[in-house]
C-alpha cells in the first residue's frame, strides 16, 4: 500500500450508504480515499416509475443496462407491455453515473459515447429527453517520456479531426507518415463505413435460408441484404476487408506507418477492453469497431456525455418510460420461470416474487444468463457445455480518480491550472511504442499485472462542469494489462493499492504533481468489475471481440439471433450481435426479433 492511501476495499458492500461513504471523506490535499464497491447515494439514484410492479406483462427485461433500456423502448413502441428489472439502485449497466466522492461524480465503467447508433439516438429522441454531449476536439494526446532537447519540453502528440494539425503533429517524428495518414484515415473510413448495414441487423438465418418450405427460404433470404450493401459498399476493398478483421493490427500498421508514437498511439484502439497484443490476429477488428461509430454526425467521433455515462441511460430510461416502459431498481432477479411446456412465463426475484410475462429478455453476459438465472434442467448438457467456452478474459483495471487541481504534463504545461486542448482528449501513456504495449500484455499473460501499464487517461470535467466541485476534477484510468487471477490467486485490498500506486507512479513521471492532487480513488479490478456491473471475467463487451465470437458466431455459432433454447427466452446485451460498446444495436435487434415472434403467435 502506498504512503497516504487509506484502504477500504471491497470489505463494504456495494449498497453503502452515504454516510459511510462520508465518514472516509477526509479533507482536500490532507489525505485520499481507496474505494473498492462503494457508492454515496445521493444525484445518481435512479428513480422508479412511481408505478407498483404489475404481477403480468407481455415482456420482462432483466437489467437495465443501455441495451434493456433500449429493448424495452422498442418493444413498447411495438405495443409490448413491457418492464425492466435492474438488479442495481442505479440504472445504466456499465453506461453508469456514479458519485462515489461527495461532489465527484464518474462515469464508473464505460467512459466515452461514439457507438450509439444515429437511428436509435434520433427514433427515442435523446436530446429530447435530456441527452447532451461534449464533442471531443482534438481527441488523442500521446506525451512521450524524455528530455527535452535545448530546455524544449518533451515531444508529444495529437491527433484530431484538423487534418492540417495532424501533418504537423506527425511531421515531428516523420514526414513520409504524415504525408501516409490521409489515405491512411480515408481507408480505414472505407471499410468501416461498409460495415454499418451488418450492426442494424440480426446475422444471415442460416437454418431457414437452408430448410424449409420456399416461403421460408425466401423469407429468410431477406437477412442476406445487409451482407449485399456491405458487399458493394465496398467493392474491390472487400481483400482489405478481409485482411483488417484477421490480421495483427501490426501487420497493417507497418505497412502504412514507420514512426512511433503513431503506430502506438493507433494499436491502443487495436487491444482496447481486449486481452490481446497488437501482433495477435483479430487485433485489427478491435481498431474497425472502436472507428465506427459518429456523434453529431461526426463519424468516428468520441465525446463526453453530461453528467458522465448515466446520462445516455437515464435519456434511453426516460423515453422508454415516455412510452409506457414500467421500470424498477433494487429488483433482483434470481431466476427465468419455465413452464412445463419448456417455455419462459415469466421470473422469480430474490425476494420471492413472481413475475408472469410473455416473453423474457435478458441483458445479462450469456454466461449469467444460462448459467445462472436459467434452470439447468432446462438445458441440454451439450448447450451447457458450450456456454462454458465462451471468452471472458479481461486485460482492464478501471481506477476513477478525484483530484484537487488539474494534471499538467511536461510535454504540454499549462501552469496556470487552465485546461489546454490536450486535456479534453485520450490522453495516452506508456504508449511512446508498441514495445511497450507487448511488453504489458504479456506480462499479464504470465499472471502479473503489467508493471509499465498502457494507460488511457480522460478527464471529462474539463468540457462538462457538473462532474465535480469548481477547481477540482474527475480523472478515469482505463488500464491495462490485468489478469482476473494474480498467479493463480484472488486480488487483495493490498494488490489493488499495488497497482494503482504503480499506475500513479507514473503518471507522476508525465505529469508531477499528481499524486499530491489525488483526493480519493476507486479501484475496480476485473474481479470487481465481475462482482458490481455483472460483467463476466470483467469483460467489458460481455465477451471477447475475437473472430470466432462475432456476426454468426455471438455468442454461439448455431445461436446468433437472439433467441435461445427455451422459446420466450431471448438475449438483448452485447455479448450478442453486433457486440459491445454503448451501441444499443443488440437491444435494438433483440426488440424486432421478439416482435416478429410475437406477431407469429
Amino acid at each position: 500500500m502506498g504512503p497516504g492511501y487509506g484502504v477500504l476495499g471491497s470489505r463494504l458492500k456495494e449498497r453503502g450508504t452515504d454516510v459511510m461513504a462520508a465518514a472516509l471523506w477526509t479533507h482536500r490535499g490532507q489525505r485520499s480515499v481507496a474505494v473498492a464497491g462503494t457508492v454515496t447515494r445521493s444525484t445518481c439514484r435512479s428513480r422508479s416509475t412511481g408505478t407498483a410492479l404489475k404481477s403480468q406483462y407481455d415482456a420482462l427485461v432483466i437489467g437495465g443496462g443501455h441495451n434493456g433500456l433500449v429493448a424495452a423502448a422498442y418493444l413498447q413502441k411495438g405495443g409490448v407491455k413491457t418492464a425492466v428489472l435492474e438488479r442495481r439502485y442505479v440504472l445504466g449497466g456499465a453506461a453508469v453515473s456514479e458519485e462515489i466522492f461527495p461532489g465527484y461524480h464518474f462515469s464508473r465503467c464505460s467512459y466515452l459515447l461514439s457507438l450509439l447508433r444515429p437511428h436509435i439516438y434520433r427514433d427515442l429522441e435523446l436530446k429530447k429527453h435530456g441527452l447532451k454531449v461534449y464533442m471531443r476536439d482534438p481527441h488523442a494526446f500521446t506525451p512521450m517520456l524524455e528530455e527535452g532537447v535545448n530546455g524544449a519540453p518533451p515531444r508529444s502528440l495529437i491527433l484530431g479531426s484538423d487534418m492540417a494539425m495532424n501533418l504537423r503533429e506527425i511531421g515531428k517524428f516523420s514526414e513520409k507518415d504524415a504525408k501516409a495518414f490521409p489515405d491512411f484515415v480515408a481507408h480505414l473510413e472505407k471499410l468501416a463505413g461498409a460495415i454499418q448495414p451488418l450492426l442494424d441487423a440480426p446475422p444471415v438465418n442460416i437454418p431457414e435460408l437452408t430448410s424449409g418450405s420456399l416461403r421460408t427460404r425466401l423469407a429468410a433470404a431477406k437477412t442476406l441484404m445487409p451482407i449485399v450493401k456491405c458487399g458493394l459498399k465496398l467493392g474491390n476493398n472487400i481483400p482489405d476487408m478481409y485482411e483488417i478483421i484477421t490480421a495483427p493490427i501490426m501487420k497493417i500498421l507497418n505497412r502504412w506507418f514507420d514512426s512511433e508514437p503513431l503506430r502506438a498511439t493507433l494499436a491502443t484502439d487495436a487491444v482496447i477492453g481486449a486481452m490481446t497484443s497488437p501482433s495477435n490476429p483479430g487485433s485489427g477488428y478491435v481498431l474497425l469497431h472502436h472507428v465506427m461509430g459518429e456523434l453529431e454526425k461526426e463519424k468516428g467521433a468520441w465525446g463526453y456525455a453530461e453528467g458522465g455515462m448515466g446520462g445516455v441511460s437515464q435519456a434511453i430510461a426516460s423515453a422508454a418510460r415516455s412510452y409506457g416502459v414500467d421500470i424498477f431498481t433494487e429488483k433482483d432477479v434470481e431466476q427465468v420461470l419455465v413452464g412445463s411446456d419448456g417455455a419462459a412465463r415469466g421470473v422469480v426475484l430474490k425476494d420471492g416474487t413472481e413475475i408472469s410475462s410473455k416473453v423474457v429478455l435478458s441483458n445479462a453476459t450469456p454466461y449469467v444468463t444460462f448459467k445462472n438465472l436459467t434452470p439447468q434442467a432446462a438445458l441440454s448438457p451439450e448447450f451447457i457445455k458450450a456456454v462454458d467456452q465462451i471468452d471472458y478474459t479481461s486485460p482492464v483495471t478501471k481506477i476513477n480518480v478525484a483530484v484537487d487541481k488539474l494534471p499538467n504534463f511536461l510535454a504540454s504545461p499549462t501552469p496556470d491550472g487552465k485546461p489546454g486542448p490536450h486535456h479534453q482528449c485520450s490522453i495516452h501513456l506508456n504508449c511512446e511504442s508498441v514495445e511497450l504495449l507487448e511488453t504489458a500484455y504479456k506480462e499479464a499473460m504470465n499472471g502479473r499485472p503489467s508493471a509499465r501499464p498502457m494507460l488511457e487517461m480522460t478527464i471529462p470535467s474539463v468540457l462538462d462542469p457538473t462532474l465535480a466541485p469548481p477547481g477540482c476534477h474527475v480523472v478515469s484510468l482505463f488500464t491495462q494489462f490485468t489478469p482476473y487471477h494474480i498467479e493463480g490467486r484472488e486480488w487483495t485490498d493490498q494488490d489493488r493499492d499495488a497497482f494503482a500506486d504503480t499506475a500513479f507512479d507514473w503518471i507522476e513521471q508525465y505529469a508531477p504533481g499528481f499524486k499530491k492532487s489525488v483526493v480519493g480513488r476507486d479501484i475496480l479490478t476485473p474481479p470487481d468489475l465481475e462482482r458490481i456491473f455483472g460483467l463476466t471475467g470483467g469483460n467489458i463487451f460481455h465477451g471477447s471481440m475475437s473472430l470466432d465470437q462475432l456476426y454468426l458466431a455471438r455468442p454461439f455459432p448455431f445461436l446468433s439471433d437472439y433467441r435461445s433454447p427455451i422459446k420466450g427466452l431471448y438475449l438483448c446485451g452485447s455479448g450478442c450481435h453486433p457486440g459491445g460498446g454503448v451501441m444499443g444495436s443488440p437491444g435494438w435487434n433483440a426488440a424486432l426479433t421478439v416482435i416478429a415472434d410475437l406477431k407469429r403467435q
